[in-house]
């Protein structure tokens, strides 16, 4: 009995053992007809991530080459001539200054010259800013002319023209000492107060050179205003010009050596340099403006130093031209916005009380209406006559 139940257990075990292999011969096949179905033989199916899907393979990026931007140069201006800048000045001066001409030949005109009218005469002089001396001197020298000659006289016209050309002196040298010489460019001081456009000047009048064929450097040494050198950076960029400048704030006397040493290495023909224009008292003007032209002068001597004022300004511009004349040598002025509400009898006060010729005219906003100061053209826009 005991031998039937071991045979009994015997066959169980068998029966078992033989379920598990069949069991795992079944799993295999099945693995390897899903393997078949996914890729073929021999192929390697991509991993899965967890959620089951199949990962993307890795994206190969081409490398990226650095193309440098195209270098723009930028098209420079060609400043008009001096010819027809004349043209210009004659026209804007007959629109902006025929007031006082047509008010003193309505006034010389009259039938009878009595003392009235030669006090209204002198009232409109005065008016206009000639100035005292100079309008006694024009009312005298009338006075004398049309009592003396009488009826031989020329007409009331073309005698006061004669005597304001003597007042404005035709015979005053107006020329710019821009030559180079010695080997070494010609150095132009430009000085003034703020606000009378002395550094816009500085940028037209490299203009003017230009057109003459000049080479020329500028020389932001006003440092006390950062976008005095950036105003003027702008007007040499656009003419081509070099400007040598410094940190706001630096040392203007610097600033104007390395312009002048620029200017010797590039063989310029001149060299521009604006100058700070702070007026706040007269002793510290001197000593910037006196520090600038001795560390200029031991390169190169100053040729040329322009003062730059504001014609509407009246009596203020003579202030002001009074105050830099005992700071620095002038040897010239610049009158800027002539063209607007300015009177003309500044340009005979200005150069009465400096004993130095106008010899520059600013006649508006545009690049070029900066234009040399001719004499007979302006009595003529004066008198309302073409010249």
């Amino acid at each position: 009995m005991a031998a039937v139940g071991e045979f009994f257990y015997l066959v169980i075990a068998i029966g078992v053992l033989l379920v598990a292999l069949v069991a795992g011969l079944v799993g295999a096949g099945v693995r390897r007809s899903r393997l078949r179905g996914r890729g073929g033989a021999g192929t390697i199916a991509p991993p899965q991530d967890r959620t089951g899907a199949t990962a993307a393979p890795p994206t190969v990026e081409p490398p990226t080459v650095e193309v440098p931007p195209a270098t723009v140069t930028p098209t420079l201006e060609r400043p008009e001539g001096t010819a027809g800048r004349l043209v210009r000045l004659r026209q804007r001066l007959s629109r902006s200054q025929g007031t006082l001409g047509r008010g003193l030949l309505a006034l010389l005109s009259r039938d009878r010259l009595d003392e009235d009218t030669w006090e209204e005469i002198e009232d409109t002089l005065l008016t206009a800013d000639v100035g005292v001396g100079p309008t006694q001197q024009l009312v005298e020298r009338l006075r004398t002319r049309l009592r003396v000659e009488g009826s031989e006289a020329a007409s009331p016209r073309e005698v006061l023209r004669e005597e304001l050309l003597t007042l404005i002196d035709p015979t005053l040298d107006r020329t710019l000492a821009v030559q180079r010489a010695g080997g070494r460019p010609a150095v132009v001081l430009v000085v003034g107060v703020n606000g009378t456009g002395k550094t816009t000047t500085v940028g037209k009048l490299a203009r003017v050179l230009v057109a003459e064929d000049k080479q020329v450097v500028l020389g932001a040494a006003d440092t006390f205003r950062a976008a005095a050198a950036e105003q003027l950076t702008t007007w040499g960029e656009r003419v081509g010009v070099d400007t040598v400048r410094g940190p706001e704030g630096s040392d203007p006397a610097s600033v104007a050596f390395e312009a002048v040493r620029t200017g010797i290495e590039q063989e310029a023909d001149v060299v521009l340099v604006d100058t700070a224009g702070r007026l706040q008292n007269k002793a510290g003007l001197m000593d910037e403006l006196g520090k600038v032209k001795r560390v200029v002068e031991k390169q190169v001597p100053v040729n040329e130093v322009l003062l730059v004022l504001d014609a509407t300004t009246g009596q203020n511009g003579m202030i002001q031209a009074r105050v830099f004349s005992e700071v620095v040598d002038v040897t010239g002025i610049v009158l800027t916005k002539l063209d607007g509400s300015a009177k003309g009898g500044i340009v005979v006060a200005v150069q009465r009380e400096l004993g130095v010729p106008v010899k520059l005219v600013g006649l508006g906003e545009g690049a070029d209406d900066l234009a040399p100061f001719e004499p007979e053209a302006f009595v003529d826009a004066l008198l309302g006559t073409d010249a």
